[in-house]
């Protein structure tokens, strides 16, 4: 999931002290953000950084991690290697105090590790990506891990469902006989965490074919909202699917529905509103004509008179309160966009179909975050946001309290280049166990997952 990027000033101050970044706050309307969370604390970060003597993850003082899986070693379950590119992830409570976590893997057709296919588990034979699954022990042990679905593609995102499952989304459009593939891709796919072959490798195909980024799913209603994260004009549509077994439960999404796109009137491309608090009322949602793009990508299609509103990097997604919120992590003109910004966050209220500019990211803006590309975003128990960083340089994970103070979280090491010209993996899949007291996060190169604890507030 992504979130705006900042100016390189703020990111070499940050690098250049250790500090947290207190002092940098946000404006606009904030506190939506944070709907349906616990109220914050008061804490303003951790304090500095204190260096990994490891060189994995640097933490605050307090704070601790272990390394619960690494890309090339080998899956518990004898299926074969931890597949490469950690991306998009979600714990879910097990039984006797268990926690399942589900974690994508982003392969495109040259992915250096393959998910392994396993029976009753995988699409296309073809196909790289996929997701795994983690499973621990009260005491945090890793007592398995295994394949959850395989030979799906590009797996980025997603999104929990109230039921207790993971959607993992495919980011791509490729149509068989493309790069190998021998079926077609761009579907969502439901995961369940403690019992794949319960849900299999099947694509939700009435939820669309395009590139997925993420979803969310309205508790009240069942409603699924659905990013696109289309990397070429006319960029990406946001989406609703409406059940036909609203009232959800595992496997009740390949019972069908109707899957729309939303139309603010007036408006064809989101980039060009620019003022925060920015309210749009009688949203309006117009029916896919054809959801399995057969012959033409959705988001070229033909929507009437009144045509579809666009956006350029679609990418989080989640439900808070009564809402859905979404981000634009940027638009750029040079590339197609009515306007520039750094990152948009948006919420739509379905009760009143009311759509709102929650905060608009940007130097002319006042509203910023210490670092290059955040993407992945969660909700943390105690209140706040965590934003993963993907960029250059250093990577971080940065916490942001409600009041908009944000703080250096974690850091990657060099683990890819050499001192002299060293690169850094980005963050991603930041979640928090069912018991709020630890953080998991990937290193989406090399592939690792981490699970960190302290005194978190």
């Amino acid at each position: 999931m992504s979130a705006p990027r900042l100016s390189a000033t703020r990111r070499q101050v940050l690098a250049a002290t250790g500090a947290t970044a207190a002092g940098i706050t946000f404006t606009g309307a904030l506190g939506e953000l944070f709907a349906g969370t616990a109220a914050a604390r008061g804490h303003t970060g951790y304090g500095p950084l204190v260096p990994d003597p490891k060189g994995l993850l640097d933490l605050p003082k307090g704070f601790r991690y272990r390394v619960l899986s690494r890309e090339g070693d080998r899956l518990r379950s004898g299926e074969g290697r931890v597949p490469s590119n950690h991306d998009g992830m979600a714990a879910f409570a097990g039984r006797r105090g268990h926690t399942h976590l589900v974690r994508n893997h982003e392969n495109r057709h040259d992915g250096r590790i393959p998910v392994p296919t396993a029976r009753g588990l995988t699409y296309d034979p073809e196909g790289k990506g996929g997701c795994t699954a983690i499973e621990l022990d009260a005491r945090g042990r890793v007592v398995g891990e295994r394949v959850a679905v395989a030979g799906t593609a590009v797996n980025c995102a997603g999104g929990p469902t109230p039921w207790g499952t993971w959607l993992t989304c495919e980011e791509t459009e490729d149509r068989a006989g493309v790069n190998g593939y021998t079926k077609d891709h761009g579907f969502v796919f439901e995961v369940h965490p403690g019992d794949p072959l319960r849900t299999g490798a099947v694509p939700l195909t009435a939820m669309g074919r395009f590139q997925h980024e993420a979803v969310a799913v309205d508790p009240h209603t069942g409603v699924v909202y659905e990013t696109e994260d289309a990397f070429d004009k006319p960029f990406g549509l946001f989406y609703r699917f409406l059940p036909n077994r609203p009232r959800g439960g595992t496997g009740s999404l390949r019972a069908g529905g109707r899957l729309e796109a939303m139309r603010v009137p007036g408006v064809p491309d989101l980039s060009a509103v620019r003022e925060t608090g920015a309210v749009f009322d009688r949203i309006e949602w117009v029916e896919v004509p054809d959801p399995l793009a057969r012959q033409t990508p959705v988001r070229f299609q033909d929507f009437g008179a009144g045509g579809i509103t666009h956006a350029q990097k679609l990418e989080g997604c989640y439900w808070g309160g009564r809402s859905v919120y979404f981000v634009s992590s940027y638009a750029r003109a040079r590339e197609g966009s009515a306007a520039d910004h750094f990152g948009q966050v948006w919420r739509y209220d379905p009760d009143r179909r009311r759509l709102t500019l929650v905060v608009v990211f940007g130097p002319d803006t006042g509203v910023a975050l210490p670092g290059e590309s955040p993407d992945n975003i969660c909700l943390a128990p105690g209140g706040g946001l965590m934003v993963c960083e993907d960029g250059g340089g250093t990577q971080h994970v940065f916490g942001v309290t409600r009041r908009g103070e944000v703080y250096a979280m974690a850091r990657g090491a060099n683990n890819i280049g050499t001192p002299e010209e060293p690169e850094w993996g980005e963050f991603a899949g930041v979640t928090f166990a069912p018991d709020g007291d630890t953080m998991f996060v990937n290193c989406y190169t090399p592939g690792t997952t981490f699970a960190v604890t302290g005194p978190f507030a």
